[in-house]
């Protein structure tokens, strides 16, 4: 039986070597390939070695791991809910085994569990606007009531917005970030990673001290992406992150969903473009249920946003109502499908709601929310 010290050895090894300028993710794997685990690379000749590699990286290999300079990383996987999940991981996530280059380990801190529960990813501007704020919570919100972990890049905007409604339904939510998991980036969602890493899961490919950089994005978007069994557009420009997050999960044959909005605001060029292009135009969440044939899980605890709703504390079903209800006009129909109410109910207290001047009546059978 391995025990803890000689287990995390091993794991080390993989850090080590993913750390030898010139291994990336393909080169790493296809030393694993060619040799087995990271002990068996590194106890690979140079001549074997330089049949898969150049002969700097073999030379470097030869040479063994540093291990003074894992000293800070062997500290922080022995703290308490810190990871290491290699390919060789029982924890490692079966899809993103199914994208053209999975990392080969990650750093995660947090339920590893959730690495392997069915989700979606939900993504969007930076600059998002109240709206689209509201409408990711409130997606994630409700996708979390079907089992789905909700994965998204820990960024302003949508991305936070997505995390915090997963974690108002007590759901599964997981953070991609592009830095190292010692970092929190950005710096004004510390609460939120905090909330993360107690209740979800945070991972990163990038070793410990990495900062925030332009070029780690593309390749943390491709992991949110291959964690998913789809990819929601909530708002995006033209030129956004999510663009590419949506390019990535088309080509690792996830579905892609985007939410329409005016066709005066940037924030919805992303989404138009992207519906134009073939991606599943949602307006409510049965767009994605039906898209991914899914079944309704019970939550153990939903919890409802009493100060978004602005209704009579005591009556949960008129929060429940007036949190699916977002800003946007909506049908009935839709109201039933997002509150999870009957007709009946929904039709009596939507005459109450206006009565109170929470909700008004529109042309064509819809209802909108007054702030």
């Amino acid at each position: 039986m391995v025990n803890r010290s000689e287990e995390l050895d091993e794991k080390l090894l993989w850090v080590s070597l993913a750390g030898i300028p010139g291994i990336g993710s393909q080169t790493f794997c296809q030393l694993l390939k060619a040799f087995g685990g990271p002990g068996d690379i590194y106890a690979a000749s140079f001549r074997q070695l330089s049949q898969i590699v150049s002969d700097s990286i073999a030379r470097a290999i030869t040479q063994g791991p540093d291990d003074e300079a894992l000293q800070e990383t062997k500290l922080w996987l022995s703290q308490e809910n810190n990871h290491l999940v290699t390919l060789a991981d029982a924890d490692y996530p079966k899809s993103l085994l199914e994208i053209t280059d999975p990392p080969p380990f990650l750093y995660a801190k947090g339920n590893t569990a959730l690495l392997n529960q069915p989700g979606i990813a939900i993504v969007g501007s930076r600059n998002a606007s109240v709206q689209g704020e509201k409408n990711a919570e409130a997606f994630a919100h409700d996708l979390c009531g079907y089992g789905l972990c909700i994965t998204s890049g820990l960024a302003l905007g949508i991305d936070g917005a997505a995390h915090r409604g997963a974690l108002r339904a007590n759901g599964a939510t997981i953070a991609v970030v592009g830095t190292g998991l010692d970092i929190v980036y950005p710096a004004k969602h510390r609460d939120l990673a905090h909330q993360i890493a107690e209740h979800g899961l945070i991972i990163s490919e990038f070793a410990l001290g990495i900062p925030s950089k332009p070029q780690n994005f593309p390749k943390r978007n491709r992991i949110i992406s291959g964690l998913s069994l789809g990819c929601l557009v909530v708002e995006a420009n033209l030129q956004s992150g999510s663009q590419i997050t949506a390019r990535l999960a088309t080509e690792q044959g996830r579905e892609v969903f985007a939410i329409p909005g005016s066709i005066h605001s940037p924030m919805s060029k992303g989404c138009h473009q992207l519906i134009k292009q073939g991606a599943k135009l949602v307006d409510c969440i049965q767009d994605i249920v039906e898209e991914l044939n899914l079944n309704r899980i019970p939550l153990s605890d939903i919890q409802v946003d009493e100060k978004g709703a602005g209704a009579d504390d005591g009556d949960t079903s008129a929060v429940r109502l007036l949190g699916s209800m977002g800003f946007d006009p909506i049908s009935l129909e839709n109201l039933v499908a997002l509150s999870r109410l009957t007709v009946a109910e929904v039709s009596s207290m939507l005459m109450l709601l206006e009565l109170e001047g929470k909700v008004a009546s529109l042309t064509g059978g819809q209802y909108q929310k007054i702030m």
